[in-house]
């Protein structure tokens, strides 16, 4: 296995610290004579540790060995992965380093280790290789990524060689991507202090799609057409959805990523406290092959804050333009995001001037979202529309439109009022009940 590793050009990048090369290092100790059996057993076992840690990370099943080997060619980015991403396979000279690597990537899959378990005692190879996971009621692992990875893993099993593992791998690149934002749809900021990245996973993102989204249909139209424009690589325009809370603003976002990911679109979830890091965010992104939009959920600001400005002079009004692969899509429940006083509508103020002038800077950040689309409370009818309409996706509910419109109104009387979020809460209550009664 060592002679095999050391001869990577392409993906060496892999990392000494990966399992793969610490097996490697196992390997040529086991080679050579030259090792303490116990020591040698007790490293591999941490391997092996490491690999079952990954593998109900990620959900992976039956040949481990052969899940991480996919998983390390799905997530290594580096100058070929980033160009196969964008064209799949391609004319080059690096390519014969390419399939040198999927040469050695294919002995890989195949490797025997049935010398080093008879010499040492063991059998923890044979197992990884015919794992059965434990079936989970509960989604713990990420299972975009799991799915994608073990497909890749079965499709390079069958492959003859290195030239139709080299077909395999860049068609995944192409249609995937690579790395963690090729294979993950949504992200959120994160400060680690042993790494530099600056985004992590989400993991669990919900399927939810814009027809569980009942009524609003001239706002889900504009946010589909805006959406449209910008994955086909067309001019489109940043996004604010204001208006009552609970009638869908943000279950339209994610929505929205969920009927666009397949086209390359991505979402990154950034809070307002983390605006100082907008402009890394976006130097990390600018350059891949995929459209990006920037999410801020109930985006507004109090008088003293002054984060807007950092926001402002990142969508528009900073030396270095925004790239044409990233959007901004906010919700808020302010229309102008901003809180006003009366004394903003003055230019008679103690403490400045011409206060006028501040409540323009405060309006101009509205101003830098192209599309606003307003989400506003719905009527009675409405209200019990919904109801109507989500209950008949529960088989469990028996309850006619009748009685549904008359505990519907209860339940709304004595729950925030009318909404599509009070609808949803009311259907959960009718599901609860109905488990428990079963």
């Amino acid at each position: 296995m060592y002679r095999l590793t050391s001869k990577l050009v392409i993906y060496r990048n892999i990392g000494e610290d990966s399992i793969l090369f610490r097996l490697a290092d196992i390997f040529q100790r086991f080679a050579t004579g030259k090792y303490v059996k116990e020591d040698l057993i007790t490293d591999i076992y941490e391997q092996i540790h490491r690999l079952l840690d990954i593998s109900t990370r990620y959900g992976f099943d039956k040949n481990l060995w052969h899940n991480y080997l996919a998983f390390l060619l799905a997530m290594s980015e580096n100058p070929f992965t980033l160009v196969s991403e964008k064209v799949g396979a391609n004319e080059g000279t690096v390519n014969e380093f390419a399939k040198g690597d999927f040469r050695i990537f294919k002995k890989l899959f195949d490797f025997d280790f049935s010398e080093i378990e008879k010499e040492l005692g063991i059998d923890c190879f044979s197992v990884i290789l015919n794992y059965k996971a434990v079936v989970k009621k509960e989604q713990i692992f990420n299972k975009s990524v799991s799915e994608k990875v073990q497909q890749l893993s079965l499709d390079i099993e069958k492959a003859e060689d290195e030239m139709q593992m080299y077909e395999i791998v860049t068609n995944f690149y192409k249609v995937y991507g690579v790395g963690k934002l090729g294979l993950n749809k949504a992200f959120r900021v994160c400060h680690d202090e042993n790494s530099d990245e600056i985004l992590s996973s989400i993991t669990t993102t919900g399927n939810m799609t814009l027809e569980d989204l009942i009524g609003y249909e001239s706002q889900k139209q504009k946010l589909i057409e805006n959406t449209e424009a910008f994955v086909e690589g067309k001019r489109a325009n940043n996004v604010l959805l204001f208006g009552d809370a609970g009638t869908g603003k943000s279950t339209s976002i994610k929505a929205i990523l969920n009927q666009y990911y397949s086209r390359g679109l991505r979402m990154i979830e950034v809070y307002k406290h983390e605006f100082k890091d907008l402009s890394r965010i976006i130097s990390e992104i600018k350059n891949r092959n995929y459209r990006f939009i920037i999410y801020m959920d109930d985006l507004s600001f109090e008088e003293f804050e002054i984060e807007y400005k950092y926001l402002k002079a990142v969508i528009e009004g900073g030396l270095e333009t925004k790239p044409e692969n990233v959007l901004i899509y906010a919700t808020s429940n302010r229309r102008h995001l901003i809180r006003e006083t009366w004394s903003d509508r003055s230019d008679m103020s103690q403490d400045e001037l011409h206060r006028s002038d501040t409540m323009q800077e405060k309006l101009s950040l509205v101003a830098r979202f192209g599309v606003t689309i307003g989400y506003y409370k719905p009527s009675q009818q409405e209200y019990f529309n919904i109801v109507t309409s989500l209950a008949k996706k529960y088989p469990e509910i028996k309850m006619s439109d009748d009685e549904l419109r008359l505990e519907a109104n209860k339940w709304e009387l004595s729950h925030g009022g009318i909404s599509g979020r009070t609808a949803q809460q009311f259907i959960n209550h009718l599901v609860g009940i109905s488990d428990t009664e079963v």
